[in-house]
């Protein structure tokens, strides 16, 4: 009845980090304004706050080249692609301590793959797919995931069903065939359930609530295994 198990990036197969936000832009702020760093900073927070805004009203997604266009425009600072380039390197980088995966990520999805079952990754976020591909080939897991599907690859983010429909395909397999595991309960939760994926949620309340019930509950990724085996003993009992 399971033929894939499709996970969240960020706080699923990574474990989730408080980030100072404001601090993290002052790094590109400092390439794009080196004269007028708090003020830029600032301009690039109100550019990201307004992206994530989206996943209550428009769904609509965005690039972090759009968030340093935004900001540059509002601070009155000339589009120069060249000084944008380096100041999405250095914001990226400044990110990178915070993208290593889960320690049991790599072994999970090795599991999943020795069983059979396809495995994929759809992530919310404005950054580009190259920066994602890298962090994930240097901790083992790119080759382990069938399809990686980036919404700044999109034009929308989660729970829209057409990022989970864009993943589903890619994969190759049907919303009813598939497991979907996050750790936010609006975004993946909702957004999987509501198409009729199984859902796991990885338990983090650092992170909006919302009214759903996931068919399952871990704490760590070593967890997931076991569920699947109920997840499908259940599906199993259902279909007679």
């Amino acid at each position: 009845m399971i033929r894939a198990v499709l996970f969240d990036w960020g706080g699923t197969l990574t474990t989730f980090h408080s980030v100072d936000m404001l601090d993290a832009w002052r790094v590109a702020a400092s390439v794009l304004a080196p004269d007028d760093i708090d003020r830029m900073a600032a301009a690039l927070l109100a550019a990201e706050r307004d992206v994530w805004a989206r996943t209550t009203t428009t769904l609509r997604s965005a690039t972090t080249a759009e968030v340093l266009r935004t900001a540059s425009e509002a601070v009155g600072l000339p589009v120069d692609e060249v000084l944008h380039d380096g100041a999405v390197t250095s914001y990226l980088d400044q990110w990178a301590p915070t993208t290593v995966s889960r320690p049991q990520a790599r072994e999970v999805l090795h599991a999943l793959r020795q069983r059979g079952l396809r495995t994929g990754l759809l992530s919310n976020t404005h950054w580009p797919r190259d920066q994602h591909e890298s962090w994930l080939a240097r901790d083992g897991l790119l080759d382990l995931l069938d399809a990686r599907v980036y919404t700044s690859d999109l034009d929308v983010v989660k729970p829209h069903e057409d990022a989970f429909r864009a993943l589903l395909d890619a994969v190759g397999v049907e919303a009813g065939e598939a497991v979907f595991v996050g750790d936010r309960l609006w975004d993946d939760v909702h957004g999987a359930g509501r198409l009729g994926m199984r859902t796991v949620w990885i338990r983090n309340d650092q992170v909006p609530g919302y009214d759903v019930t996931p068919d399952a509950v871990i704490d760590d990724l070593a967890d997931l295994l076991p569920v699947l085996h109920e997840l499908g003993s259940t599906a199993s009992r259902q279909s007679r």
